[in-house]
């Protein structure tokens, strides 16, 4: 009876110390998981932006579609190099075609074609050749074939189609042929072509 008491006794003044020993367990297996938790990884600082290209392309065809599955643009060349300093795609020996909301049919050839990301601005150089096919208005009215000829094209396709040069152009409507130093086109629907420089022009006799 005498060592069943003590044992009771003993296990009494234990049970007082209890919690403080839970609580010193507790404290010491939080700081072993603080020491074997890695430490959250440290966010990568930004990379700099610099003018070598992000990624290339080569042998390349890229086709855009509309809603009902036709295409209305298509861009090819042996090489593209997107840069992201300025946010420019450049093409090597690049042909690109595209199709308007009212059908017409363009096309663009050149050594070089330098696009914005956007791909609303365009510069062609080397051998620069832009072709508008033949076709109809929405009032039915024949529009003649239009190209443009050049060193150096610049085209812009938004808001409105215009086509520029500051160096010698080469302009053929039709049977038309018209040079000039220097060119600033406007189409869509207005069509307006102004020209300086030395400008010659060769219209084809009217029926």
């Amino acid at each position: 009876m005498k060592l069943l008491k003590r044992m009771q006794d003993l296990l009494s003044r234990l049970s007082i110390y209890l919690p403080v020993m839970l609580m010193g367990l507790l404290a010491l297996a939080s700081y072993w998981l603080l020491r074997v938790t890695p430490r959250p990884l440290e966010p990568e600082p930004e990379r700099p932006v610099t003018e070598h290209p992000d990624f290339y392309m080569r042998g390349f065809a890229i086709k855009g579609f509309d809603e009902n599955g036709r295409i209305k643009s298509e861009m090819r060349g042996t090489e593209g190099r997107h840069y992201p300093h300025n946010e420019t795609l450049v093409i090597d020996n690049a042909r690109i075609r595209s199709v308007s909301d009212k059908g017409l049919v363009s096309s663009a050839t050149a050594l070089k074609i330098t696009s914005n990301d956007e791909q609303n601005d365009f510069l062609l150089e080397g051998d620069a050749v832009v072709v508008r096919r033949a076709g109809r208005g929405p009032d039915g009215r024949l529009i003649p074939r239009v190209e443009f000829h050049g060193p150096v094209l610049r085209v812009l396709t938004e808001p409105i189609e215009r086509i520029m040069s500051d160096q010698p152009v080469l302009l053929i409507r039709g049977n038309d042929q018209i040079t000039a130093d220097t060119l600033d086109y406007t189409g869509d629907d207005a069509r307006v072509a102004d020209f300086e420089g030395r400008v010659n022009a060769t219209f084809a006799p009217r029926p």
